[in-house]
């Protein structure tokens, strides 16, 4: 993963309802949940859930997928390893110092 692409995944958790919202997905499961309980869980307009869902398919951490007239959305869990391993990768490989 580049640094651009985990920084866009990255500042999109940043913001506090996409933070729930992703979240909620997680403790979801594979099985994800409709947007109307998403709703309810988050408790904010429509219009207003609608604007984040878009961000977090956007920077690929949910997926949407229609079931007649339901919207499920499901959170991407090779996408979030992808951001996680991303993290940790160089974990207590040491830094080298920087002669000044």
């Amino acid at each position: 993963m580049e640094f651009d692409d985990a920084a866009k995944k990255l500042a999109e958790l940043g913001h506090p309802v996409r933070l729930k919202v992703f979240r909620l997905l997680v403790q979801a499961g594979l099985e994800g949940l409709p947007v109307k309980a998403i709703q309810a869980h988050v408790g904010i307009p429509n219009s207003t859930l609608s604007h984040h869902l878009a961000h977090l398919v956007s920077a690929g951490l949910i997926t949407q997928t229609r079931e007649g007239r339901i919207l499920r959305c499901r959170a991407s869990y090779p996408e979030i390893k992808q951001v996680l391993d991303f993290l940790l990768q160089d974990c207590c490989a040491g830094v080298v110092q920087i002669q000044g």
